[in-house]
């Protein structure tokens, strides 16, 4: 078998970890921190899996060391990637298991063998999985330490039947086989990349927890709603979009809303677009008019009529007269309003009481969905307290 020197060990095995973070001020060695005996740790493993441990034999480690860990099964090896006082959390006490060991050389070695193992095993579940024609995408494996388990990590649309994959696989590695679901998200966290920004990609260094991404979260940024550009390298909704909403959000509490009328001394004009961080507004008028104008210009006390129902919440496609190029550019019609009765821009499903005359009620009034909207009740039905009889 052939033998590797120690210091080649640790550069291959770098290479399939995340690099440690670069030296910090301190007392230890060459500028490094002097290790802490943290009762608690958070160690990263290959694909940017974090985990937490507890260190209860109070073991000095410092970031970057590689330790042999407490598995399911087994034993595991995992780098330190933090010892600070926000990992001790209380919550995390009780439920986690230990850090066993500093690693040693030979642990290094088997970690490099289980990488070479890493490929062929990856490419024999895909191989396996165009055979059985499964829809599902194979994205990493990742090998055990002492090998007593091989994880695959897959993306599907769908819940997938993958029991007879596992046979074929559990057949051919002779050892117990996990088939993981992740998200696109996810994937893109363990595989890395670069971002349209030129930074790594969030989710494969510091972000931890994926939040709800929205497109009004890009419309309330003023962003571009075209999808090659708000868009990650996983084919979703950027993260970033969330990380200044708060700010856009504050900020444009002091700017009157796109679509907004506002009465000035030379006239009545229309708020196009707003710049916040010039703090200027665009206005134009309804013959093509343009003027851009200072926040701080506008007089205290101007007339300001906010933007029409069409504008705030975008024309449909039956009740807007003069649809414009996207949803919100057009007004309605002056007849549009009378002829959908009343302002009703729902549409009108059959059987819906809203479409009913006044006294056309179900028998059992008072008990239907409708219960309690007062536009929805009986023209003949008495006011309250008016019914004849009254309680006996």
């Amino acid at each position: 078998m052939h033998e590797h020197e120690s210091d080649p060990v640790i550069e291959d095995v770098a290479s399939t970890l995340p690099p440690p973070p670069a030296p910090a001020s301190g007392n230890g060695t060459n500028g490094a921190p002097e290790p802490v005996a943290a009762d608690v740790v958070e160690l990263v493993f290959k694909g940017r899996r974090r985990a937490y441990y507890a260190n209860p034999r109070e073991i000095p480690l410092r970031e970057g060391d590689y330790v042999i860990v407490q598995a399911e099964r087994g034993e595991d090896l995992g780098r330190v990637h933090h010892t600070a006082e926000w990992v001790r959390r209380p919550e995390l006490y009780g439920s986690l298991r230990h850090v066993l060991r500093p690693a040693l050389p030979q642990d290094l070695e088997t970690l490099d063998r289980n990488r070479a193992k890493e490929e062929r095993a990856y490419q024999i579940c895909k191989d396996r999985v165009v055979q059985r024609d499964i829809e599902m995408k194979v994205v990493d494996c990742e090998y055990q330490l002492d090998g007593n388990r091989v994880t695959f990590y897959f993306t599907a649309e769908k819940r997938v039947d993958f029991r007879d994959l596992v046979k074929d696989l559990a057949a051919a590695f002779r050892t117990r086989i996990e088939l993981r679901q992740i998200g696109v998200r996810d994937e893109a966290g363990r595989i890395g990349g670069v971002g349209t920004c030129g930074r790594e990609l969030c989710c494969s260094t510091w972000l931890r927890q994926f939040e709800p991404i929205t497109l009004k979260m890009a419309k309330d940024q003023g962003l571009s709603p075209s999808p090659s550009k708000i868009s990650g390298a996983c084919g979703r909704l950027k993260c970033c979009l969330r990380y200044e909403l708060d700010f856009y959000k504050d900020v444009a509490r002091e700017f009157p809303k796109v679509g907004s009328k506002l009465t000035l001394m030379d006239g009545d004009w229309e708020v196009g677009r707003v710049d916040i961080f010039r703090r200027e507004i665009h206005l134009v008028t309804d013959d093509g008019k343009e003027s851009m104008i200072a926040l701080a210009a506008i007089p205290a006390g101007t007339k300001i009529v906010g933007p029409s129902r069409d504008r705030r919440k975008g024309c449909d496609k039956e009740g807007c007269a003069s649809r414009g190029a996207k949803p919100g550019d057009g007004e309605s019609g002056p007849g549009d309003r009378g002829a959908r009765g009343g302002g009703d821009r729902r549409p009108q499903r059959p059987g819906d009481r809203r479409g009913r005359p006044g006294g056309d009620r179900p028998e059992r009034g008072g008990q239907g969905g409708d219960r309690g909207r007062g536009g929805d009740r009986g023209g003949d039905r008495p006011p309250r307290g008016d019914a004849p009889g009254g309680r006996g």
